[in-house]
């Protein structure tokens, strides 16, 4: 048995990964920097930046200023040597990981200093912070292993299909495989800004700047998820049906067997069409609009669902071919 690939389509992933990354990245730096500024008037003049590993006491210190510019050089000199290597070696799988990690280990870190030092007049005096490193340390390990993932996340598979619509003559005993993803900048970027305002509440709450102020954070970030879910979307076609998958960790997924979609074609839409951007429900079914232009539409007990990713006629193609040779 052999296996053969189907086409694969991606709009506009390079052009919005880059601007997310690049307003992530200012804003991490932003926060690091702002948030020992903001509460300069409870601070001593230097702030405690090292403890010592037997006696957990503070040991060293820095002028406020310098604590605060200086976690910020260390995450743009890792921002720079990431793009670079990145470039170099081609390799991505290990970038998001790598950067997703740093920002939460040095925003965490910044974040402890500023709450051990808060309400002292000597550095001398600041609060221990052993507890909140080894938070902090597991927090980073954890945000870098799932961002990697996300990374890394390829697609494989095996395919063919039913109803009114293209097909394509698919020989007997070779598995097929469709895969095409979709992404929106703009959804991203709003992803990155929300995430932001939920960044800077947690930290400052951290940092003890303000109470734990759960009702600002906590919309914040959940618009940042949603947001994020579905500003991506890969669709790929096997022998078993359709597999539709959200955003860089690839969930949540749906699922339609191959004898449940009736039919499968091509339609053009627009998000005026589907009422706006992202997961939309409206009169011509469920959308995942991400772009206008063709969609892969499916018909799937009398509803119908579609999902705008390029090379859409071959997936559809495939799905009605699995389908014919199923009822045949």
């Amino acid at each position: 048995m052999s296996d053969r690939a189907g086409g694969t389509g991606r709009t506009g992933g390079a052009g919005a990964t880059a601007w997310a990354a690049a307003g992530w990245a200012a804003g991490v730096a932003a926060l690091l920097v702002v948030l020992p500024l903001a509460a300069s008037g409870r601070l001593p003049d230097r702030l405690a930046t090292h403890w010592g590993s037997g006696s957990g006491a503070p040991d060293g210190s820095m002028p406020l200023w310098a604590a605060a510019f200086f976690p910020a050089l260390i995450w743009a000199v890792l921002v720079l040597v990431v793009a670079l290597a990145r470039r170099w070696t081609g390799a991505g799988g290990w970038v998001a990981g790598t950067l997703v990690s740093g920002a939460v280990g040095l925003a965490g870190a910044q974040a402890s200093i500023v709450r051990a030092n808060l309400g002292h007049e000597d550095w001398r005096q600041a609060d221990s912070v052993t507890v909140r490193v080894v938070v902090v340390i597991a927090a980073a390990a954890l945000a870098g292993f799932a961002a990697a993932l996300a990374g890394r996340r390829k697609a494989e598979g095996a395919g063919a299909p039913t109803g009114e619509g293209p097909r394509l003559e698919i020989p007997s005993g070779e598995r097929f495989v469709w895969l095409s993803r979709a992404s929106n900048a703009w959804l991203q970027l709003i992803a990155t800004g929300t995430g932001l305002v939920a960044a800077a509440g947690a930290l400052a709450g951290l940092g003890g700047l303000i109470g734990a102020e759960w009702a600002l954070v906590a919309p914040f970030a959940a618009a940042s998820l949603l947001t994020l879910v579905f500003s991506s979307v890969r669709a790929r076609v096997t022998g078993q049906g359709l597999e539709v998958a959200f955003g860089p960790l690839g969930l949540p997924v749906r699922r339609w067997a191959a004898g449940e979609i009736e039919s499968a074609r091509v339609e053009h839409r627009t998000a005026a069409q589907v009422g706006g951007w992202g997961y939309r429900l409206s009169g011509l079914g469920t959308t995942v609009m991400l772009r206008g232009g063709e969609c892969l539409v499916i018909r799937s007990k009398g509803k119908d669902f579609a999902v705008s990713v390029d090379d859409a006629e071959r997936g559809a193609a495939l799905l009605n071919s699995l389908g014919a040779r199923r009822s045949g």
